[in-house]
């Protein structure tokens, strides 16, 4: 796992890796699956925001799955694999945070969160799937919180 900030804003990178970790074991994935989280400055995070999403502007956080791994069920081994990358524009959250109550590292985390779970097939278009992520989002958050 490598955690990159190009981004010009200091934040707490290791602590996203030590989340991106804890992630690994509550969501069953192989310790050893590959993932890039790469904070970018709000230029880049536009053109990659116009570019893949076809939106105008930057965005909080994007996710490219790779190789579409799931969860390994109970009783399987997990399989490593190149679980894909996350990019986070540190820039844009502070006012998403400041609604949240949170620190800038916290919602960096919570947006880190929340890209894993898009990486491993999570999606919320639906009333059905926004509860089911953001239920399973608030649980794994309040694990880390704890941990």
């Amino acid at each position: 796992m490598t955690v990159t900030n190009e981004s010009g804003v200091p934040c707490d990178e290791p602590a996203l890796a030590r989340l991106a970790g804890h992630l690994f074991g509550e969501l069953r994935l192989h310790p050893d699956c590959e993932l890039g989280i790469t904070l970018v400055d709000l230029d880049r995070m536009t053109t990659l925001h116009e570019d893949w999403m076809h939106e105008p502007g930057p965005t909080d956080v994007l996710s490219f799955p790779i190789d579409e791994l799931r969860p390994a069920p109970e009783h399987v081994e997990p399989v490593p694999g190149i679980l894909g990358d996350i990019v986070l524009c540190p820039a844009f959250v502070p006012p998403q945070a400041a609604v949240a109550g949170r620190s800038i590292d916290d919602e960096l985390q919570f947006l880190t969160t929340h890209g894993t779970l898009h990486l491993i097939g999570f999606d919320h278009q639906s009333p059905e799937e926004y509860e089911a992520m953001f239920s399973l989002q608030d649980a794994l958050l309040d694990g880390w919180s704890r941990a």
